[in-house]
């Protein structure tokens, strides 16, 4: 671990890959920061770039076209998403709406609320929790369903370029595609609201995936000397998440941020606020995720990973253990400073190890949660109380299998 001037990095080797994130001092979230040198990789990932977590708006998100219904069965605090672009509310401890469906799947019915107050249309009543999200999949099985939808299709695409020829190429078939069709299923899972591409940004992130492949290692700062040298692709460098794997592995390697649990950088920008558009650049073995600089104002009072509501079990062992690496909750308005957390399951209590995470990857305040002697298990639902903090969290995260 070392320190320079405004900047950390942290840096580690998995299964003898670097993996490093970057940070930057506290800026505004529009503000891009430089990144760092050496990239966060697990088993083949990259670094996080970061800029200074900035205010965000209160409220929800906005509902797409299909809305979101409750869950009766997940208690007081479903909300009843609107059509075609109603706003919701935030729900109370708790996700009060529907997440985004898939291309326009699963557009009728919502995720059940966590601890939530009752709902009006188009949100949960006041106070913490997921905004209400376009689109929605009702309960457990419309969870799984988005889930085995867009995990269908993981192929990476063929990369048109060349190292030879210092050619950054693009990709061709469904690569690009389908990297961004996962960034998205995590936000959903998270209840946070999709991000689109932008064109410029891919083209940015080829020529930074090239030079990191032209050159067989990472780097935020890629140095002039190195082979296949463009201002663009070094640029973009400074401004992504990277990896030692094409791009569509990479987003999965990235939520669980294996290696890197100091700052669980990748993961906090993927479910940052801020995020969005994103470029999405990808050889056949190296890859760069355009985080920094976003305009994204997703609103949300926190992100926690593993969500409240229902979530998958494959989410959380995708690339591994989430386990080992730990749970997280991060935030742009709630100082977590001095978090408490208390995880129960069924009234017993799960000891879990609370870490500060370092400011400004994708969010201004974030913690980890190690479980200590206990294991993330389908079929059970753990309640998260969040103390010691200006206003308490309080969630319920429950674990489905998904066969």
């Amino acid at each position: 671990m070392t320190l320079h001037a405004n900047h950390f990095r942290s840096s580690a080797r998995v299964a003898g890959l670097l993996v490093a994130a970057w940070a930057v001092g506290c800026g505004n979230v529009q503000e891009p920061g430089r990144a760092g040198s050496g990239g966060a990789t697990v088993p083949g990932t990259g670094g996080a770039g970061a800029v200074g977590g900035g205010p965000v708006a209160s409220g929800g998100t906005s509902a797409a076209t299909g809305g979101a219904s409750a869950n009766p069965a997940g208690g007081a605090g479903g909300s009843a998403g609107a059509a075609a672009g109603t706003t919701g509310m935030t729900g109370s401890a708790g996700r009060a709406g529907g997440r985004s469906g898939a291309a326009g799947s699963n557009g009728v019915g919502g995720r059940s609320a966590a601890s939530g107050g009752a709902g009006a249309s188009g949100g949960g009543a006041s106070g913490l929790g997921g905004a209400g999200g376009p689109g929605g999949a009702s309960g457990p099985s419309g969870v799984c369903d988005r889930w085995k939808a867009d995990r269908a299709d993981l192929s990476e695409g063929t990369w048109t370029g060349s190292v030879a020829a210092c050619d950054p190429g693009d990709l061709t078939g469904a690569g690009r595609a389908n990297a961004l069709r996962q960034v998205n299923l995590f936000r959903f899972l998270a209840g946070l609201p999709a991000v689109t591409e932008d064109s410029t940004k891919s083209m940015n992130a080829q020529a930074c995936a090239l030079l990191e492949d032209a050159n067989k290692m990472l780097s935020h700062e890629p140095p002039t000397t190195w082979s296949c040298y463009m201002t663009a692709g070094a640029t973009a460098a400074g401004q992504s998440n990277i990896a030692t794997t094409a791009g569509v592995r990479a987003v999965g390697l990235y939520m669980n941020d294996r290696g890197n649990e100091t700052t669980i950088g990748h993961r906090r920008w993927l479910l940052s606020n801020s995020l969005g558009p994103v470029g999405l650049g990808s050889t056949s073995g190296y890859s760069c995720l355009m985080t920094l600089g976003g305009s994204g104002k997703a609103g949300k009072a926190y992100a926690a990973w593993p969500p409240a509501g229902d979530v998958p079990l494959p989410a959380l062992t995708v690339e591994g253990s989430l386990d080992k690496v730990g749970w997280s909750i991060q935030s742009d308005t709630i100082n977590l400073a001095s978090a408490k957390v208390t995880i129960t399951d069924a009234g017993t209590d799960r000891p879990v190890t609370v870490m500060q995470l370092p400011a400004n990857y994708g969010s201004k305040y974030a913690i980890s949660m190690v479980p200590m002697g206990w294991s993330t298990t389908a079929g059970h639902t753990y309640e998260v109380a969040v103390s010691g903090t200006p206003t308490p969290v309080n969630y319920s995260v429950n674990v489905v299998s998904c066969p």
